[in-house]
Parts: C-alpha cells; structure tokens; sequence
C-alpha cells in the first residue's frame, strides 16, 4: 500500500506550525511500513490533481486568502473541487478550512468568495477567539477528544445538514455560539486547530489515514502504533484546559 499527500499551497498556508501535520502523516504511515510521498503544489503550479489520495491545507491571514483567489479562479479550484467529489480525503486548517464553503467576508464588508464545496460561510467579526480548546469528534470521524489551539476572528456558520467535525467542550469553535467546531463532508475533515493537530491527537490521525487508504483499496487496517507518549501529552493538555 501507498498513499500520494498534497500540500497545497505551502508557500502561503502555513501558520502556527500547521505543516506538522504533514510530518505526522508520514511517519505514522511509515512507521507502519506504508509508503509515502509528499508533494508541495503552489500558486501558478496549474499541476492536475486527480492522482493524489490525501490533501493538506494549512491556515493562512485574510491577506493571503485573497491572494489565492485568483490561483483558484484559474483551475486550481476545479481541481480541487473534482478531487473532494471523487470523495478524496482532505485536512483543512482554518484558512484553508474557510476556503472550502461559499465565501469570506470580513468585518468591515470585504466579500472573498471561495469554493462552495461544502454549505458554510465565514463572517469576520472585530474580536479574535484565540487560546487552547477541546472538542469531542463527531461518532463519524471516530468519536474521541481533540486537544487544539485556535486563532480567528471568523466565525463560521454551517448549511442546514452539514455535520461540524464535533462539539466544543472548552473553547470557541466555528463561531463562540453554537458549539460547533469544525466540519465533516464527505471525506473533507475541516478545522480550526493549530498547533499542529494531528501529533497531539495521535486517533484522529489515524482515523484520517484509515479513511484515505479505504477510499483507494477500499478497505484497510493500520497495524496499532505504540502511543504512550502521545497520550500522556493528550490527556495532560485535556485536563489543563478542561482545568482552565
């Protein structure tokens, strides 16, 4: 088995560490004896994407997403539509979470209109949720506890029927008021955590590489790692911000 990981726009999406997560990715397929390859796609690249299996994208400033506005007004953005359609499996942190509903529009009236793959839009508001926070993941992406750190001053509000990848126990979330954190689509996991994510909460990585690998060989079991020192971290930063 292998698995072909695209970063997408790395040059530009990349706060907060984000592209931890693609370390975690490779290695926790590697450590299982799965090959991997990685590959950065930028702006202007125009590269196909229909032979990857896993998508990345990371979070970026409202400046930068407007930058990539014409990127995808040029094909990128078919491109990635077609891939989350052929049910591709994507991980989008904040700014490239906010890229995959219809728009962002920011506090003081300016109107990015984005992808509209998934029914969500993103207003800005003039104070930031910022700090450490926990969720509980939907029964859909596996149901445990995701430990975060968020930074936004978008809130996102999700279509009707549209899952959010789980519920707020401490923190902020998609918007600060309807404990929603987060969207699960298809196979699209979108969220506002930093930090990176996935190193911390070492389930929700594999549940994301199970559901790749199944969606190419049509099913897949990952050999079980040994995780002790990746949930003692989980388990210590739950109970501080729970604590908090």
């Amino acid at each position: 088995m292998d698995l072909k990981i695209c970063h997408l726009y790395p040059e530009v999406l990349n706060l907060y560490g984000d592209r931890g997560n693609i370390r975690c990715l490779e290695n926790r397929l590697k450590w299982r004896g799965i090959d991997c390859t990685v590959t950065g796609v930028g702006i202007g690249s125009g590269e196909s994407l229909k032979d990857y299996d896993l998508f990345f994208i990371g979070g970026g400033q409202d400046f930068e997403q407007e930058v990539l506005l014409e990127d995808l007004k040029r094909g990128m953005g078919n491109e990635i539509r077609s891939a989350a359609e052929d049910g591709k499996t994507f991980l989008c942190i904040c700014g490239g979470y906010q890229m995959m509903g219809h728009y962002y529009q920011t506090h003081d009236g300016v109107k990015c209109e984005f992808l509209g793959i998934v029914d969500f839009y993103t207003e800005g508001s003039k104070t930031r949720m910022i700090g450490n926070y926990a969720f509980r993941l939907g029964e859909e992406s596996g149901a445990s506890t995701v430990v975060g750190f968020e930074n936004h001053s978008g809130k996102t509000w999700l279509g009707s029927g549209v899952k959010p990848l789980g519920t707020v126990i401490k923190g902020f979330g998609n918007n600060g008021e309807d404990k929603t954190e987060g969207v699960r689509f298809r196979n699209i996991f979108g969220s506002y955590s930093h930090g990176p994510i996935l190193p911390k909460n070492p389930e929700l990585c594999d549940f994301i590489l199970k559901t790749a690998l199944e969606r190419k060989y049509g099913s897949a079991e990952l050999l079980p790692l040994s995780d002790g020192f990746e949930t003692l971290a989980h388990e210590s930063v739950l109970s501080r911000i729970v604590s908090a």
